[in-house]
């Protein structure tokens, strides 16, 4: 960092398996991947090709390399994912991450319905040579899971071989762990976290206001995705204590009672 502040939460340096951020490219330039690393690359865990960006990306293997040589791992999206799946066409995307030496790959079922233990198959497949991020929850509104069904998926995944679940919360951050307003399912959230390990769960968390409620619930290190390219720095001074929203969360407690104390020789307003 650029200067000593004290009370300031320890994170872990990169690689690392908790704290871990993950920015959602949706399109960007070559030139905008090199201004996005020199700015945000200290801070980025991951970036995912959203949905099927990668598809219609121009310079893909040219961003591939310098998210890599910048200590950044690139994957594709799930959706991806499930449109191969879709047409019957696995083999063709195990060939198309070799082609484009992805050493992580998503798995997913957020669109399409996929039998669960064929899922964990394409884990266990693609585990074996990779990285594997596997993601629980619908991207339809309309489809509710119940959270002893999370729990069971969310663990059968991570026993097939997935480094993390990821917490479906879409790019909007509308469905899945969130209301359609994007408030957090707290009952949800806290009967998955009571039977699976938070740091094995990736939240995906696009909205300012989710990420600030997991940060209060489960620290600066709670692992967050779908991160917009702009909101990376702004996430991490959330992280940090750095921002009003959660600047009393890592100060001592006598520091945040003391500082949050009205001053009594501060005039109200009628006596004015």
């Amino acid at each position: 960092m650029n200067f000593e502040l004290p009370f300031i939460p320890e994170r872990a340096s990169k690689p690392r398996n908790k704290g871990v951020t993950m920015m959602m490219d949706k399109g960007l330039s070559l030139r905008e991947t090199e201004a996005f690393i020199e700015g945000n690359g200290h801070l980025t865990d991951l970036v995912k090709f959203g949905f099927g960006t990668s598809y219609v990306t121009p310079n893909l293997k040219e961003k591939i390399k310098l998210y890599k040589e910048n200590g950044i791992t690139p994957y594709f999206g799930g959706t991806l994912f499930e449109a191969f799946y879709a047409r019957g066409k696995f083999e063709d995307y195990l060939r198309v991450l070799d082609q484009y030496g992805m050493e992580m790959a998503e798995v997913s079922d957020g669109s399409i319905i996929i039998d669960h233990d064929h899922k964990c198959e394409a884990i266990r497949r693609l585990a074996k040579d990779r990285t594997v991020l596997s993601e629980v929850g619908s991207k339809d509104a309309g489809i509710l899971i119940a959270p002893n069904r999370w729990i069971k998926m969310m663990k059968t995944e991570l026993q097939a071989g997935s480094w993390k679940v990821i917490a479906e919360g879409r790019e909007a951050g509308n469905v899945g762990v969130f209301r359609a307003n994007g408030q957090a399912h707290t009952m949800l959230i806290n009967k998955i976290t009571a039977k699976v390990k938070p740091e094995d769960i990736l939240w995906e968390a696009p909205q300012k206001n989710q990420q600030v409620w997991f940060i209060k619930l489960f620290g600066a290190d709670v692992n967050l995705g779908n991160i917009a390219p702009n909101d990376m720095i702004p996430l991490e001074c959330l992280r940090l204590g750095l921002r009003g929203d959660t600047f009393f969360e890592f100060l001592p407690e006598d520091y945040a009672k003391r500082l949050k104390q009205v001053d009594s020789d501060v005039l109200n307003e009628e006596d004015l």
